[in-house]
């Protein structure tokens, strides 16, 4: 090896380690913002359910911090999260695949040029106008047809469920396209129809990626706040249907972190814990089921 080769190998590899270190400082600050998130939300939030009581505060339905002795229940707001996220997943999930469906294997050429951009820009509308859209849109509708006042679980399940179509839409495409084109002709050679060969054998194959995709919509429906308390209600109360007006846990740090104090602070915190939580066994079950449909 002449001197010159050895000098550009030298470059080469001071370049690489200067290139590993710089990722696994990227890394590594990842790991430790999720680290310092979860340390102020248990350090903040665990003393005041000490206070409250866990099954106090896991079960409790009022939600009162000016009374004396003040009440932080948060047991409506859990099923109002519940019930606004699975009515989200009741609209945007089974639409969302038959988009994805759609645009992989039915959508011709022309028309997919248009579509592929809107369901893109659709998932960069900032949540506000969303919430606005459901004020003005889906909230009258809803008045009119059921003679409600509009803001409910209903509304914002239909509104979540719009919120969700971009990133169901997008990673279920993407996990069609990738399933083997020898699947589909197969099939074919099999006798099956363009469609039974669509939805009989490539679709079941594409079945991890689509699962993805719906964890990641329960992960956009569970999150959301601001469209949510445009269209919810904000009525901190167990419902009785999916017309009546209920409070997530979003919603409820957002009302009233702005002018809490002391042990109604750290109940707002704790309520975010228990958000925390809930978010990862939801991963927890589905990145099971992932691996068994791997």
């Amino acid at each position: 090896m002449t001197k010159l080769q050895a000098d550009r190998a030298a470059k080469n590899n001071l370049k690489e380690n200067a290139a590993h270190a710089v990722f696994f400082l990227i890394a590594l600050m990842s790991i430790s913002a999720v680290i310092l998130i979860c340390g102020f939300l248990f350090y903040n939030g665990i003393p005041a359910i000490q206070k409250v009581g866990l099954w106090n505060f896991l079960s409790g339905n009022t939600w009162a911090p000016s009374d004396v002795p003040p009440k932080y229940g948060i047991h409506p707001m859990i099923l109002g999260s519940i019930y606004i996220t699975g009515a989200a997943l009741f609209f945007g999930v089974p639409l969302g695949i038959l988009a994805a469906v759609f645009m992989a294997r039915f959508c011709p050429k022309k028309i997919y040029a248009l579509a592929k951009p809107c369901v893109n820009l659709l998932a960069g509308i900032p949540s506000i106008v969303y919430g606005f859209f459901g004020m003005v849109s889906i909230v009258p509708l809803v008045r009119k047809v059921f003679g409600v006042n509009g803001s409910g679980i209903l509304t914002a399940g239909i509104l979540l469920g719009i919120m969700i179509l971009p990133t169901i839409i997008g990673i279920s495409e993407s996990a069609l396209r990738a399933v083997p084109n020898s699947y589909y002709e197969a099939s074919l050679g099999l006798g099956a129809s363009h469609e039974r060969a669509v939805f009989f054998v490539e679709l079941p194959a594409a079945r991890s990626g689509i699962l993805a995709s719906v964890i990641l919509g329960i992960g956009r429906a569970v999150g959301e706040t601001m469209a949510v308390i445009m269209v919810a209600g904000n009525q901190a109360r167990v419902p009785d249907n999916i017309l009546q007006g209920v409070r997530s846990l979003t919603a409820n740090i957002v009302l009233e972190m702005s002018y809490a104090t002391d042990l109604h602070r750290g109940a707002l915190i704790a309520t975010g814990v228990v958000l925390f939580v809930f978010i990862m066994i939801i991963n927890v079950i589905f990145s099971i089921l992932l691996r068994r449909f791997k």
